[in-house]
């Protein structure tokens, strides 16, 4: 497989000429990446457009991943999230004849993204969240197919799409492909944050949600891909891409910087080779050592959340410590190994609950070693008392007062949680993300989102004035 972008960037670096056009590096600078790093000159083509190779690129890329279209971001799943939003409204409101046009909503989980709530607010788009009661603290909220099926009776119209997300960030999947199936009997679109599974494509068996039958879906490639922070992609359904392709494209250029990074697109290009070539079998053997070190820490008490390959979630409040301890924990512990010095493991994510470590095919040997032997000194293996399961927002139906973008463009004042209750929430606040909002701009703060947000440490709220 060619190399479009990269290899164009090679000859430009070969020729030696005078770089007098952006970026003001010149090529030289105490990176030593800077000589990679250009814009879009004559040769390069240009993001939005992608006619020359950065066209040629996207296709590569589609064709790796079996879709009717990928298309590159370098902003990220953040980027692709609003250009989806756009996608589905703009498809929406294809299909509403004049005399029934209303105001266009998402029906989604309600573990969604920030940057898909910004994207709600930019675009004036309405939610509505699916009842589920399955969720683990704020960063999980598994939704069945029956539970979407008795949100979209319940709506009394269409929504623009369904709207998931999943893999979470503790790794729990939604059946996607049963979710499809029944977005589709009620003629809605099924949109999937995919951030955590751009892998999942390249499984023995497939478990992308495009695959699966979502119609849209973004992935963050440099979340568990050899690619730049900031490269992810946009995937249509072979299905749904002659009518949304257009609107796909003008959705990330509308939310997207003219500059994109020519280093993150070199790395998008690159992977595809990669992916190509290696990666199958590397992630195959990734995924059974994650299995055997799930086995080993299970054997040793501790207790292992089940969840998508690549994730190892450990439940430290079930031994009676919180995530956070033992988060600290591992970037303190040290290990010596042939006369040299290693120190330091940095999770993905730690909460009161939860550890969540993010691995990669890239992870190796060395890094496995060190995980096994923090695995055999760690104070989880000596429980104390399990901590009560954390409470979670969302069990009720909020109450909306505001529009998400009244709300957000408000006038609004930042006040002590203590005291936020009966007021309206105006900006958002979430203690990681993707994470359950406690509360959504436009709803009024109660009593129960006000003890979840002590408990998660977050001490002030804006809220409109």
């Amino acid at each position: 497989m060619r190399t479009p972008v990269a290899d164009f960037i090679d000859s430009y670096i070969a020729g030696d000429g005078v770089r007098a056009h952006m970026p003001g590096h010149k090529g030289v600078g105490p990176l030593g990446i800077e000589v990679r790093d250009i814009t879009e000159i004559a040769g390069a083509d240009v993001l939005s457009e992608s006619v020359g190779i950065l066209g040629e690129s996207q296709k590569n890329a589609c064709t790796l991943f079996g879709t009717g279209a990928t298309l590159y971001s370098t902003e990220g799943s953040s980027l692709a999230v609003k250009a989806m939003l756009y996608s589905v409204m703009m498809h929406w409101k294809q299909g509403v004849k004049e005399t029934e046009y209303s105001r266009p909503f998402i029906l989604a989980a309600r573990n969604v993204h920030r940057a898909m709530l910004d994207g709600c607010a930019l675009l004036d788009l309405d939610l509505e969240f699916i009842r589920s009661g399955q969720a683990h603290g704020l960063c999980s909220a598994l939704v069945t197919a029956q539970e979407v099926e008795k949100s979209l009776k319940a709506c009394g119209k269409l929504p623009a799409a369904v709207y998931l997300t999943s893999p979470d960030y503790l790794g729990v999947q939604s059946d996607i492909a049963a979710i499809a199936e029944v977005c589709h009997k009620y003629g809605t679109l099924l949109a999937v944050d995919n951030a955590h599974g751009a892998y999942l494509a390249f499984l023995e068996k497939s478990e992308h949600p495009i695959h699966l039958g979502a119609d849209l879906c973004c992935d963050s490639a440099h979340k568990t891909l050899p690619v730049l922070t900031g490269g992810a992609y946009l995937h249509l359904h072979e299905n749904i891409v002659s009518e949304i392709l257009d609107s796909a494209r003008k959705g990330l250029t509308m939310f997207g910087s003219t500059s994109p990074s020519y280093l993150i697109l070199q790395s998008l290009d690159l992977c595809n080779e990669y992916l190509e070539r290696e990666f199958r079998r590397e992630l195959a053997e990734c995924v059974k050592k994650i299995r055997q070190f799930k086995k080993a820490a299970g054997d040793r008490g501790l207790h292992i959340m089940e969840g998508e390959p690549l994730k190892i979630v450990i439940d430290t409040g079930a031994s009676g410590y919180d995530g956070e301890e033992i988060a600290g924990e591992l970037r303190e512990f040290v290990y010596c190994t042939g006369g040299r010095k290693r120190s330091g493991i940095e999770c993905e994510f730690a909460d009161h609950h939860t550890v969540v470590f993010m691995m990669s095919p890239q992870n190796g040997p060395k890094d496995w070693n060190m995980m096994y032997r923090w695995l055999d000194r760690t104070r989880l293996r000596h429980p104390e008392k399990a901590f009560a399961p954390a409470e979670r927002p969302g069990m009720e139906p909020a109450i909306r007062r505001m529009t998400i973008r009244e709300a957000v463009f408000a006038e609004s004042e930042v006040i002590p949680v203590r005291e936020a209750e009966g007021r309206i929430l105006a900006q958002e606040t979430v203690s990681c993300p993707p994470a359950i909002p406690i509360a959504v701009s436009g709803e009024e703060i109660d009593g129960n989102m006000i003890r979840v947000f002590e408990e998660y440490g977050i001490r002030d709220v804006s809220v409109v004035k």
